[in-house]
């Protein structure tokens, strides 16, 4: 069952600040983040995320073909 239009898709608020922080110094390494349940957003599209799978961090570079979609798929 998807999230309501009205509320949105669910974006971690503080690593869209670190996406948008590094966006804006142009910076390219890598995000480490533990919330897989966030949606990816056009803002995220280009760069590379360690997203923790209960084990350890896997490297996951978003995409295009994966706006919608979260972090842990």
């Amino acid at each position: 069952m998807g999230r309501s239009l009205k509320k949105g898709p669910f974006i971690n608020a503080k690593l869209f600040g670190k996406v948008e922080r590094l966006n804006d110094r142009g910076i390219k390494e890598p995000i480490t983040t533990w919330a897989r349940a966030c949606t990816i957003i056009p803002e995220f599209v280009g760069r590379t995320f360690m997203v923790h799978n209960g084990k350890m961090h896997l490297k996951v570079f978003v995409t295009e073909d994966m706006v919608g979609h979260r972090l842990g798929e």
